[in-house]
């Protein structure tokens, strides 16, 4: 489901329009992966983007600068953009498991307790792997180990 005339572009999520559910529809039928695997298809392509401009940036930019104080500015910067990059390359990673997971028929189904994520709860983490009580209790037990 790609851009509408009627979808305000900021309700778009990676250029689809939120799914409209239908009364009776089966969960996670061909329409919804469908709708899913754009999304992450547009996601992956608009994160690889980032990648590749930060290449050509850090290489257009590496010529070295006389003044010490622009050298070391220019090498924060490097080092900011490259670990947003490392996220940026693991969110990647994350969604080609995700792709594995749509075409393994497993998508959309909590990986805990085995009951439906739900398409709301996907198109805000379409990487989701956890039903919304099972990603609470996770969360609780992670404060209560770390806190």
């Amino acid at each position: 489901m790609a851009t509408t005339a009627k979808t305000p572009t900021s309700a778009l999520i990676y250029g689809f329009a939120p799914y409209q559910t239908k009364t009776g529809e089966e969960y996670m039928n061909a329409a919804q992966i469908t709708h899913f695997s754009g999304i992450l298809e547009a996601w992956k392509k608009e994160l690889m983007q980032e990648v590749d401009r930060t290449v050509h940036h850090m290489q257009d930019e590496s010529g070295s600068l006389p003044d010490p104080n622009d050298r070391a500015t220019q090498e924060e910067e490097f080092s900011i953009e490259l670990r947003a990059r490392d996220r940026e390359r693991k969110l990647i990673r994350k969604i080609d498991s995700t792709l594995k997971a749509i075409n393994d028929g497993d998508y959309g189904y909590c990986e805990e307790c085995g009951v439906e994520i739900g398409i709301r709860r996907l198109e805000a983490r379409p990487t989701a792997t956890l039903c919304i009580d099972c990603k609470t209790l996770a969360e609780i037990k992670e404060k209560q180990i770390g806190g």
